[in-house]
């Protein structure tokens, strides 16, 4: 039996290492610190301008100014007019609008339940709202990834109906970091609705059962901090933001929804945001996205380079120092900036998260929202990889504040971590 002095004074040891040691934090798809810049715009916001934007006296409307400065800000972000933008709480919120307004409000107009187009690899905020349209008796198509977790083109243009009334694509994989072709498909879909038009007697514009248009949305929280999301550029009707993957707080997004897009609100108890929003603005967070969405901007090309160079770097000295190492996902062009994701044969993904975060270096092993599920990534799966081989895998995200000493302390401790969970697992037979 161990000596119970001994477990104590080395439990101890390691309890102060890991309260001492620098921390690492590699995991900024999941979440961003707030920058900064974006902490002093909100700060006011909280006890000296903390008026209700909807009262009419003078507390109110300096908040409503604020409120209204913000989404001209990012309506000069995103290439589009200030009435199209919604403030929400956050992507899923943003995500369970699209879905459920845009389908809902097709069948309020036609009385019949339209076709919705999206992709095995989406995040749970389009994939369980698309279930349950699904449930509902909505048509929904989930699309197939090629072996780099992106979607071909080929696939959607097959998947479109003459009922189709959405596509909804994420710009860029929050796991593997695969860049979508949204532009492609918005110049795709537009050539269907152009082709596809045709004018009744009325003079009203319609394809067959009643469908109008087919809308394109993109889920872009991802993307943001390093993609071009002009509107004119990427084609789309509707575009998700999220503050907390951009340097904003938690708890605050944004959906840019094209005017004449048939959508209806699926949050009832007032009038803010045209409508389509229900409840008090949340003014400070507000402000934060706005201002993330500048900061965002103006650093865009200076911090896409840097990471590219750390990424390439930290995915070469894996491949090389880490044997049975495998990159899921693209490489170059056709991957975020930040994003690096690999599978170690024969060592548990989740095990070498804690032993990572023992040595002070915070990784994940997927998606934040999913890091309760123990199944295999829905993503790494539907590229074709073995559900043992998807349980062996990391995401390693990096961010604007990342150093090549990050780095190399990654470097120096993850090959022997996975080494050691590599001769602490079971021999296969």
């Amino acid at each position: 039996m161990p000596n119970p002095l001994f477990c104590y004074t080395l439990l101890v040891k390691l309890f102060i290492e890991n309260i001492f040691m620098p921390k690492i934090y590699l995991d900024n798809s999941a979440t961003t610190p707030v920058d900064p810049e974006v902490l002093r715009a909100m700060l006011p916001y909280f006890s000296q301008k903390f008026g209700n934007p909807s009262s009419i006296y003078s507390f109110g409307q300096e908040a409503a100014e604020a409120i209204l400065q913000a989404r001209e800000k990012i309506a000069n972000f995103l290439g589009c007019q200030k009435e199209e933008i919604i403030f929400t709480s956050g992507a899923t919120e943003t995500n369970n609008l699209v879905l459920k307004g845009v389908m809902q409000a097709f069948y309020q107009r036609t009385g019949k339940k339209g076709h919705l187009i999206t992709s095995q690899i989406e995040h749970k905020a389009i994939l369980e709202p698309a279930q349950i349209l699904e449930k509902e008796g909505y048509g929904v198509t989930y699309l197939p990834v090629n072996r780099e977790g992106i979607v071909e083109m080929r696939e959607v243009q097959k998947a479109i109906r003459d009922d189709t009334v959405l596509v909804s694509l994420m710009y860029a994989n929050s796991e593997t970091g695969a860049i979508q072709p949204i532009a492609e498909v918005g110049r795709m879909v537009r050539k269907i609705n152009q082709k596809g038009r045709k004018v009744n007697p009325e003079g009203i514009a319609s394809r067959p059962y009643g469908v109008n248009k087919i809308f394109v949305h993109t889920d872009a929280a991802q993307a943001v901090q390093y993609l071009n999301c002009k509107i004119n550029f990427l084609g789309v009707d509707l575009l998700t933001l999220a503050g907390h993957k951009i340097y904003a707080p938690k708890g605050v997004g944004a959906l840019y929804v094209k005017k004449g897009t048939p959508i209806i609100a699926i949050q009832q108890g007032g009038a803010q945001e045209y409508g389509l929003r229900a409840g008090t603005e949340n003014v400070p967070y507000i402000v934060a996205l706005a201002k993330a969405c500048e900061v965002a901007e103006k650093n865009r090309a200076k911090v896409s380079q840097k990471l590219v160079e750390l990424r390439d770097r930290l995915i070469s000295d894996i491949e090389k120092k880490i044997p049975e190492s495998k990159l899921n996902g693209p490489r170059g062009e056709r991957r975020l900036p930040n994003n690096v994701n690999f599978s170690f044969r024969g060592a548990e993904g989740e095990s070498i998260v804690l032993g990572l975060d023992l040595a002070g270096i915070a990784v994940s092993t997927g998606s934040a929202c999913t890091s309760h599920d123990l199944k295999p990534s829905h993503v790494l799966t539907a590229m074709g990889i073995p559900p043992e081989i998807a349980h062996s895998s990391i995401r390693i995200t990096m961010s604007k504040y990342t150093t090549v000493a990050d780095i190399d302390k990654l470097i120096q401790v993850l090959p022997k971590i996975v080494e050691r969970f590599r001769k602490m697992a079971p021999k296969e037979a």
